[in-house]
């Protein structure tokens, strides 16, 4: 009696979620099932795949590139997590400050996010041609510093990658951080300047504490962002140079789509799975869990 009740109140929101469960389950849960039963296979995309146990898994740790790529990553995030919160909040201040032509810097600050990527990188590969014709060369040039090989070295390339991944997704931070700057409520600032507090400290005490909740949305976004970064590596440096900037989404592609290998290519993508499960799970229990969020 309880399931036809049910079913009468709610019959129309169960028909609509059908054809939503029946995607969900076709192309989530059986390719992540199925993705995980190949971690123990040596699948053949001609022929048998066979049973090989722990095999595949053992191999990721002898596998120093498959490390690297993975020291790769935790450094690619350190140097693009806190710069892209930064300059999105930064961005977002500008905007709800009130300055003149404010529309037209919403668009400019919004631009290379609806820009395409492979547009984009090109742009940054100019900017940073290891010569003396690269644009930011010629800039250094003025200083006295010799030209630089930026994606040609292997310190270098890394700090490049995210600046242009910073560039390119500042301006969807700025969103965030916009729409929650319009949520706090301005007679919160009035007092504090009658109170006479400048506006540094308004921004400090009033302004950073309320956006809690947009820091910690912004933080799971670009830390999820950032260890899935892919797209960089693969148009300016292919991996290199010396495996410096091979990234574990780009090996993990190199493996499955150049070497063909599958089934380890599936252990690297839980692999992953597991580092961004592991580190949202951190952050919720340090950020957002006092905000009710989750």
């Amino acid at each position: 009696m309880r399931i036809k009740s049910e079913w009468k109140k709610n019959s129309l929101v169960y028909i609509i979620l059908v054809p939503v469960l029946i995607h969900f389950t076709i192309f989530q849960i059986i390719p992540f099932v199925y993705s995980f039963i190949l971690t123990f296979l040596n699948y053949r995309i001609i022929g048998t795949s066979e049973f090989v146990g722990l095999r595949n898994w053992s191999q990721l740790f002898q596998d120093k590139i498959a490390i690297k790529s993975i020291w790769n990553t935790v450094l690619f995030s350190i140097y693009y997590i806190v710069p892209t919160m930064a300059l999105g909040l930064i961005l977002a201040l500008i905007i709800k400050s009130g300055i003149a032509m404010t529309k037209f810097f919403k668009g400019v600050f919004f631009l290379p996010v609806v820009t395409s990527f492979v547009v984009v990188a090109g742009i940054w590969e100019w900017l940073f041609s290891g010569t003396q014709s690269g644009f930011i060369n010629y800039l250094l040039s003025f200083f006295g510093v010799e030209p630089q090989l930026f994606l040609s070295d292997s310190s270098q390339a890394l700090l490049v990658l995210a600046g242009l991944s910073i560039f390119k997704v500042s301006g969807s931070t700025m969103i965030y951080y916009f729409a929650g700057l319009q949520s706090i409520p301005k007679d919160m600032y009035e007092a504090a300047k009658i109170d006479g507090a400048s506006t540094f400290k308004s921004f400090w005490m009033i302004t950073f504490p309320l956006l809690k909740p947009i820091h910690f949305y912004v933080l799971i976004i670009t830390t999820i962002g950032s260890f899935q970064i892919f797209d960089s590596a693969f148009l300016l440096t292919g991996g290199g140079p010396n495996f410096s900037t091979s990234t574990i989404v780009y090996y993990l592609y190199t493996i499955g789509f150049t070497n063909l290998n599958f089934s380890y290519a599936a252990v690297l993508s839980y692999v992953l799975f597991a580092i961004i499960l592991v580190i949202s799970l951190i952050q919720r229990k340090y950020f957002g869990k006092d905000q009710g969020l989750y």
